[in-house]
């Protein structure tokens, strides 16, 4: 298996963040070893960092932000480049947290909002009304990179409550690992950032934790792996080793009795340079929200693999091009099925998943937004289990109607003509890309 690999020797980008763990664990428990890959992972400052240096072939590939390869494909941002994802790395895994003043503001003009669940931004909306009429600054919120989910995460839950996060509260780009001492120095009032970076501040008093990504979009796409369209089509076999070693080494993680193996492992100043207790938060399914609360359990905050977490769907794809369109990212009409078929590539995960033996869905797209509870997508005899997908505000996204899910959004900053984009994408109508609700 392992002697037709065109290239053996491979340099993997990461960011310390807890959902590093995939590349982490292949390397320490030698799935990479096992495949017949001798792999360096090289830390990186910021997801600028990863993204040029995959797309200058200093790196051979790296863990992404799930919208990262679709922005350098459409050359969206300084640096264009064909891009490939055939793997998912996790699911869920970030969160919103602010500091402890702002919360107190939030508790102080808006108590009975603050006590809804999932929480909304509807008290975070009374702030800034009343700061506005203050004659006040806008508050400043971080998030990671502007073509990251955190910023579509962000964006989304403050637009539910209506805030417009382009005109009432200002937007600016933050490393992870940098967070928790901007939010000490006050330089920005909060942010969306993945672990251990929510829990560090709440347990160094910094902070409160408004709310998960998981309740903001159930069991959503989170990072993955990224290579160029280039390095994929000139090492095919490698590029299936690889995504073998990962999804053996996401399966070893989505084992709980492995979970705190993992967060010390982790948690070592090579990778995540953080208190491996903070590490271990999230890890094995608690979440602390504030200093003076008890962590809650949340079981599903870090989904590695079950759910059919690997697979990349295309729906996820879509939903993220949705999210461009939305905020004017893009400038001008696209065909997006035709960039999410380009980008993600379930037949490359299909290929490594069937080598290893592994049950994986048949279709490329599925519903999103549909169910509140486990369900099951059914593969002929067999079925996987999948887990609920409920989006905050309860819409639905059918990937075969990506314009009528944007055309029911009144809060956007939208840059291209709907019509024009109804023109190239007039093929999406088709419904049966997407999986149907099972009994």
């Amino acid at each position: 298996m392992t002697d037709n690999l065109e290239k053996t020797e491979l340099t993997l980008g990461f960011i310390p963040l807890t959902d590093c763990a995939p590349l982490v664990v292949a390397k320490e428990k030698g799935y990479f070893q096992k495949y017949g890959l001798k792999v360096t992972l090289s830390k990186e400052t910021s997801w600028a960092n990863i993204r040029d240096k995959v797309a200058l072939g200093i790196l051979d590939g790296a863990q992404m932000l799930a919208g990262m390869p679709i922005a350098m494909s459409l050359g969206i941002g300084p640096m264009a480049k064909p891009m490939v994802t055939a793997f998912s790395m996790d699911l869920n895994g970030n969160a919103i947290t602010v500091s402890n003043a702002l919360y107190e503001k939030m508790q102080r003009i808006a108590p009975e909002a603050m006590k809804e669940r999932p929480l909304s931004a509807h008290a975070l909306k009374k702030v800034i009304e009343q700061n506005r009429k203050a004659g006040g600054e806008p508050l400043t919120f971080a998030m990671v990179f502007p073509y990251s989910t955190h910023n579509y995460e962000l964006r989304y839950w403050m637009a539910a409550a209506g805030i417009d996060p382009d005109n009432d509260v200002r937007l600016v780009v933050v490393p992870p690992p940098q967070m928790v001492g901007q939010l000490e120095k006050g330089t920005i009032d909060g942010y969306c950032v993945g672990e251990p970076w929510n829990a560090q501040a709440v347990q160094a008093g910094l902070g409160h934790t408004l709310i998960t990504k998981y309740e903001i979009w159930n069991n959503s796409p989170e990072k993955v792996l990224g290579v160029t369209q280039e390095w994929a089509e000139q090492y095919p076999n490698t590029h299936r080793a690889l995504l073998m070693a990962l999804l053996e080494a996401s399966r070893w993680l989505d084992e709980l009795q492995n979970r705190i193996e993992a967060a010390a492992m982790i948690a070592r100043s090579v990778y995540v340079n953080a208190p491996e207790h903070v590490v271990r938060m999230s890890m094995t399914g608690t979440f602390q929200y504030a200093a003076n609360e008890l962590p809650r359990a949340l079981p599903d905050f870090n989904v590695f693999h079950r759910y059919a977490a690997n697979f990349p769907w295309r729906s996820h794809a879509l939903w993220f091009i949705s999210q461009m369109v939305r905020w004017g990212q893009v400038g001008s009409a696209l065909d997006m099925r035709a960039v999410a078929e380009e980008v993600y590539r379930p037949d490359l995960y299909r290929d490594a998943a069937a080598a290893l033996g592994l049950l994986c869905p048949s279709i490329d797209d599925k519903l999103e937004g549909l169910h509140e509870s486990n369900w099951k997508l059914h593969e002929g005899s067999d079925s996987l289990l999948m887990g609920p997908d409920r989006f905050l505000d309860g819409r639905r996204f059918d990937p075969s109607k990506p314009l009528d899910y944007l055309r029911g959004f009144e809060l956007h900053h939208m840059s291209i003509d709907l019509d024009e984009l109804a023109r190239l994408n007039r093929h999406t109508s088709d419904a049966d890309h997407a999986a149907k609700p099972s009994a």
